[in-house]
């Protein structure tokens, strides 16, 4: 078997969360959230672990020097999901297996539902898979766009999102496996022509699905993975799915 990278996107402030802090290190259930996605990370059988690190950088590494090997990357500016991956160019360029990119503010993955994705790669290798779910409330999250005949399109993130396509209920919670290879291709392609004028990791999918790739998005995801964390009252949530077991 191949051997899995996965990519932590840690280089976030926590700024919805009023804190200085970088927001993968606001404790849930006393630990740095980030804690909870490495443990996750390492019991799915990941075999390297790279923390891609921007704000308070040096806050990062000090909280996570004793987590036995990790690799830092870091992400000098802060434009996007997208350009947080490209830093790590030269990681992937000298990996052979398949990649696993996961936000590091995401303390409810599971174990279980990474080791799903890997799974059906090993089975049927794919440029990408991703894990949806779905939210009776989605607003805030990218939606899937799938065909008539529930084949992947690609996702559209809420802010640029029609007023149709914010009625759509799956979710992308930003769990992929992706083809090395392909992943690198395609990081080459995307561009910030969005509201926000950064790069998204969500528009891989669709720019590897054009070149005619397989990708799908499985809907794997548990209940509890789809609560995030922005705001307070968000975080007393999660903690309180942690204490009664969603994780």
């Amino acid at each position: 078997m191949a051997k899995r990278i996965a990519l932590v996107m840690a280089a976030g402030k926590g700024l919805r969360m009023k804190s200085d802090l970088p927001k993968v290190l606001i404790p849930v259930r006393g630990r740095p959230m980030i804690a909870h996605v490495l443990d996750a990370l390492g019991a799915a059988g990941i075999d390297q672990i790279v923390v891609i690190v921007g704000y308070r950088s040096d806050l990062v590494r000090a909280e996570l020097a004793d987590w036995p090997g990790l690799q830092f990357v870091e992400q000098t500016e802060q434009l996007g999901t997208g350009h947080a991956v490209m830093a790590c160019r030269e990681v992937l360029a000298a990996h052979a297996g398949p990649a696993f990119v996961i936000a590091g503010d995401s303390p409810m993955i599971q174990a279980e539902s990474v080791a799903r994705l890997f799974d059906d790669y090993d089975r049927t290798p794919a440029a990408c898979i991703l894990g949806t779910a779905f939210k009776d409330d989605p607003a805030g999250l990218g939606r899937i766009l799938r065909d008539g005949e529930g084949r992947f399109l690609g996702i559209v993130e809420d802010r640029d999102a029609t007023e149709e396509q914010r009625r759509i209920t799956e979710v992308n919670m930003s769990y992929y496996v992706f083809r090395t290879n392909d992943l690198l291709a395609a990081l080459e392609e995307i561009r910030p022509n969005n509201i926000q004028g950064e790069y998204y990791i969500t528009d891989v999918p669709g720019v590897l699905r054009r070149r005619g790739l397989p990708v799908r998005a499985l809907p794997v995801l548990k209940p509890g993975e789809v609560l995030g964390i922005n705001t307070a009252e968000e975080l007393l949530a999660v903690e309180a799915a942690m204490q009664d077991g969603g994780r």
